[in-house]
């Protein structure tokens, strides 16, 4: 049965905001600077299995067909949830003893993802399609790892709620740092070093991560003695497993009750679908404008980057003034804003200006919704079922998105068999925004519970 001393969720209050002045001012906290270079670490390998892969592999000739069917080896990233309950019970063999269970296992995944990294670097697409996507896949699977232990790292070091909402702040600080080094700035050293010698550099990047998490502190509850005291059975006895496995889901629904958290998952899992089902297009779109890697990635690097840091800031803002369901109200709308954004672009044409207007809507959309979606689901977890929890929230946001992304290719190649290259681009981004108004009324829904709750206590008995 299930772990019954597992404390309730966070409840989703209104959170205490922090701006990135506050963050920057709280690095010479030790956690607070190891937190933001674990998302730094977290955020690396993201890009280069995604978005900037495809940037590669269409300058290499490759048909957007294939270039979509790739993508789907970031469905690892979606399926981390079957993998989780072993982290959250076993150790890593000799790692798992000298560093603790949360860091040996941070440790191992991010010395398989520096590997992974060399090694595409070294084949190439040029050196073998297969290959190179095997050892993608490869990547994304030790970067899914490494996800469900420092989301759970993040959750469990926290000491307070408020504690939380700065390490979450850190977190995303050091993920968005990550981002614009493999999605903006790795172009501009494509376009002076060649692809495979960026991807080198990437690879040694991560011993930036590596570095944090030897110099990182394992979170007292799961503390190799603590850990003893309080695994309950072991995982190789049925009840063990059921434990492992089941209980997490069991808590789950048994915190929140059955139908609101069907609906949270529900919300949860269509939420960025819009962002998912375009992404692999988005680099092809650049490709096939006649934009160049250095004004792509310039753009980025300073337009994008500020209207990024303006979009997680709004969020943070909203949640301490309206709390994180009416937030992730807000980004359900926001959100597709960045697929219209990148529709227009195929309509206008790649001039300079067109492109800094999409960026900016784009990445001040995409930062509000994914910093509403982070804090909402970090306070939905148990603790002493913190990984599995929250990589099975993670798994739903992104699951249905990156199989349904798989096909993106072949839509825009059918729609160029019927209208021009830039029309077919432009019908696309606007269909995947539709895409998101089922989101968007699930989202409202949980509007409703959550203001009908917030009445239902105020008007409680003291």
């Amino acid at each position: 049965m299930a772990d019954t001393t597992s404390a309730a969720p966070k409840p989703a209050s209104k959170p205490r905001g922090h701006s990135w002045r506050e963050v920057i001012a709280a690095l010479r906290h030790p956690r607070v600077l190891i937190t933001l270079l674990l998302g730094f670490s977290s955020g690396l390998p993201f890009m280069l299995t995604g978005n900037t892969l495809g940037y590669w592999l269409r300058e290499e000739g490759v048909e957007l067909a294939a270039i979509g069917f790739l993508s789907w080896v970031g469905i690892a990233y979606s399926m981390k949830f079957l993998w989780a309950p072993v982290i959250d019970k076993v150790d890593v063999p000799i790692l798992g003893p000298l560093l603790g269970r949360r860091r040996g296992w941070i440790l191992l995944s991010q010395l398989v993802i520096g590997a992974g990294l060399f090694a595409m670097a070294a084949i190439g697409p040029a050196g073998g399609l297969l290959t190179f996507a095997g050892f993608a896949l490869v990547v994304a699977f030790a970067s899914a790892t490494q996800d469900i232990v420092v989301d759970a790292w993040r959750i469990e070091r926290a000491e307070s709620d408020e504690d939380l909402g700065l390490l979450t702040a850190a977190f995303q600080l050091g993920y968005r740092i990550a981002i614009l080094a493999t999605d903006a700035l790795i172009l501009l050293a494509a376009a002076k070093l060649g692809w495979n010698n960026s991807y080198v550099l990437c690879a040694l990047a991560v011993g930036v991560g590596l570095t944090a998490t030897l110099f990182a502190t394992e979170p007292a509850r799961i503390d190799p003695e603590a850990a003893k005291a309080q695994a309950g059975p072991p995982l190789w006895t049925p009840r063990g497993l059921f434990d492992a496995v089941v209980g997490p889901f069991i808590a789950f629904f048994r915190d929140h009750g059955v139908l609101a958290a069907l609906l949270m998952l529900a919300a949860i899992s269509l939420y960025r679908l819009p962002d998912f089902v375009m992404g692999p297009m988005v680099s092809p779109l650049y490709v096939d404008v006649g934009l160049s890697k250095e004004v792509v990635g310039s753009v980025r690097a300073t337009i994008g980057l500020g209207a990024t840091v303006v979009g997680i800031a709004l969020a943070g803002l909203s949640a301490v003034r309206l709390g994180f369901t009416p937030t992730l109200v807000l980004g359900a709308i926001l959100g597709p804003g960045s697929n219209l954004a990148f529709a227009a672009l195929a309509y206008l044409g790649g001039s300079v200006e067109t492109l800094s207007m999409v960026i900016i809507v784009d990445n001040i959309a995409t930062g509000f919704a994914g910093a509403a979606l982070v804090a909402y689901m970090s306070s939905l977890t148990s603790l002493g079922y913190t990984a599995t929890q929250y990589a099975l929230l993670s798994s739903f946001y992104a699951l249905l998105g990156k199989v349904l992304k798989g096909f993106s290719g072949q839509v825009v190649e059918s729609l160029q068999a019927t209208y021009d290259p830039m029309t077919a681009y432009a019908i696309f981004f606007t269909g995947t925004a539709v895409v998101g108004i089922p989101a968007l009324i699930l989202c409202a829904m949980l509007g409703v519970r959550h203001r009908r709750e917030q009445r239902r206590l105020a008007q409680a008995p003291a």
